[in-house]
């Protein structure tokens, strides 16, 4: 059984810059140097910034390995989308409408984005009866009749059994519905993109301000997906940004001196260990957060942390839960572990349990552990290891810029629109 994680406080003595010049990241910090230098004197280090990654384009950054190339044909069915995300090791995807003619412009070249945690909720769904005539429904969808009343008649017992997810990824459903079937469940049908010449600034903000996790940038010429820029990549860049005049100015800000955190403890959206671990994806999409914390009920200490990317170990590993009577989010916590030690692989972040900081910890220290420990959220702790809040990556990339008034206009005046039947 893998050993359980404790409580990891950021060292700043651990810390040390290894970034590469040579990189894209450094050469793309070079450049906002050379631009910092050109600014009036007058301007204060913030308004110098936005006027630096205002006069860069989003071409100029760098292209993602993760993402590149990686595009999901409509036709492609849910087993077969959940395997291309699974090996790429990405969340989401674009899908290719296969049925667009060759000259059709980007926005109808594409249906939308596929994530893992839509295709979960999307076949949950199907087990949910909306009328008594239900089970033959479930069941011509590709259930077995056992299966279907198993789950009609218990419920959230029946979906939370440890051979719950063997029984559902071996379904005709899922290995027979297509990803156009689950419209649905993307998130954005069609999806916001920018384009080449687009800048960094308005990159920045709809990654921070407007809450976006990734951005697609669309090559007009060719109607294609260029590149799709991550909260993540930000957080890289501006590690491999360390030793430059403009990032050190702007890093050596304690996290108290900007305000962060901006989560108080009492805000923090948690879930117990032996809660089913559905419901922890559940709250991340309601909630539409990245990752919650795994609280042990006596003592209410965080035990481990569950992001929504770790959702795919449901659909990829069915069978590591197969001995558990249930899979409650302490179960599902050691059986990925247990996991993952097996194939060697000890660097994911679920097996790094709960890393924190506190508030006398500036930026760059923060935004060094983040790239070195590849997680999206760092919790905030006091002196006594006492839970004080939650910094994300959106809060950071939001400490890096400020939006200018009327700087998009009327454009987010309204909500944007969510796809019809959108569930998740």
């Amino acid at each position: 059984m893998a050993a359980v994680p404790e409580i990891k406080i950021m060292r700043s003595e651990s810390l040390s810059h290894r970034s590469d010049v040579s990189s894209p990241e450094a050469k793309l910090g070079m450049r906002v140097e050379d631009l910092w230098d050109e600014q009036k004197p007058q301007l204060s280090p913030n308004e110098k910034l936005n006027a630096c990654f205002e006069s860069i384009p989003v071409s100029a950054f760098p292209l993602s390995s993760d993402s590149q190339d990686i595009e999901i044909r409509s036709d492609t069915s849910l087993a077969e989308a959940v395997q291309t995300l699974s090996k790429f090791k990405v969340l989401s995807a674009p899908v290719v409408d296969v049925d667009a003619p060759e000259d059709a412009s980007w926005i109808d070249r594409y249906i939308g984005i596929v994530e893992f945690p839509g295709i979960v909720v999307w076949l949950l769904h199907q087990l949910e009866p909306p009328s008594p005539r239900s089970p033959a429904v479930a069941a011509s969808n590709g259930f077995s009749h056992d299966f279907t009343a198993d789950v009609l008649d218990n419920g959230d017992s029946a979906i939370t059994s440890g051979n719950f997810f063997e029984v559902l990824t071996s379904s005709e459903l899922y290995k027979n519905t297509k990803v156009r079937d689950i419209s649905g469940t993307f998130r954005w049908a069609p999806f916001l993109a920018l384009q080449k010449e687009n800048s960094f600034l308005t990159m920045l903000l709809l990654l921070s301000k407007y809450k976006m996790k990734s951005i697609p940038v669309v090559d007009l010429g060719v109607a294609k997906i260029e590149n799709i820029i991550t909260q993540s990549a930000v957080i890289h860049m501006l590690a491999e940004c360390a030793g430059l005049h403009w990032f050190e100015d702007w890093g050596i800000k304690t996290l108290s001196e900007v305000g962060l955190p901006i989560m108080s403890k009492d805000h923090i959206i948690k879930i117990y260990e032996d809660e089913p671990v559905l419901q922890a994806f559940k709250l991340m999409r309601r909630k539409r957060i990245g990752g919650i914390p795994v609280i042990e009920r006596t003592s209410e200490k965080p035990v481990g942390n569950i992001s929504l990317r770790d959702v795919h170990f449901l659909l990829t590993a069915p069978e590591i839960y197969h001995d558990y009577r249930s899979i409650t989010t302490k179960n599902f916590l050691a059986a990925v572990r247990e996991h993952l030690e097996k194939q060697g692989d000890t660097s994911a972040p679920i097996m790094s349990g709960v890393i924190a900081c506190t508030k006398n910890h500036t930026l760059k220290e923060l935004i060094l552990m983040l790239d070195a420990e590849k997680i999206h959220r760092i919790y905030v702790v006091d002196d006594s290891g006492n839970l004080e809040g939650l910094i994300t990556l959106r809060d950071i990339i939001a400490r890096l810029v400020h939006e200018p008034s009327g700087y998009f206009g009327d454009f987010f005046d309204g909500v944007i629109p969510l796809p019809q039947n959108y569930r998740v």
